[in-house]
């Protein structure tokens, strides 16, 4: 189910957010959305069990989005998102994509872990969603002092 609610701000940014597709993790998701849109954030909020393709729609839907943001409690994000590079290359997820949460299974996390989901096209990983907002603000920067080139 998508909830958007849209700040009255004069420059709203829009962020789209959602649980990867295998994962029905609701809370984080929930306290996420709520403390972005305290900082004066749109959230395209996609909720739950969110495949890559639902991702790649809303993108289509708000481009002006600034990124994607995909959660991941159970421990199969990289199986949740195979179908990244296939999106990214067509352009659908042409931002930014951030993931957080319990990136594999078990208690023993490898530095091999994060790199295949990098791989896979994972601009962003945080272990902290309290870092979210500033690491928001850190791409919006980077992305305004380096402007696309024109073809």
């Amino acid at each position: 189910m998508r909830h958007e609610f849209a700040p009255q701000a004069e420059e709203t940014r829009t962020v789209i957010l959602g649980v990867a597709a295998s994962d029905s993790h609701v809370v984080a998701n929930h306290l996420i959305a709520h403390a972005l849109r305290a900082q004066g954030f749109h959230v395209v909020n996609l909720g739950t069990c969110t495949p890559v393709a639902e991702f790649a729609e809303a993108r289509t839907e708000h481009p002006e989005a600034e990124a994607v943001i995909i959660g991941s409690l159970n421990g199969h994000a990289y199986e949740d998102l195979q179908e990244l590079p296939a999106a990214r290359a067509q352009g659908l997820l042409d931002c930014p994509v951030i993931l957080g949460g319990n990136l594999s299974v078990g208690s023993h996390k490898e530095s091999a872990d994060i790199e295949r989901l990098r791989q896979l096209g994972v601009d962003v990983i945080l272990s902290d969603p309290e870092l979210l907002p500033a690491t928001l603000d850190e791409l919006r920067e980077r992305a305004l002092a380096s402007p696309a080139v024109a073809s």
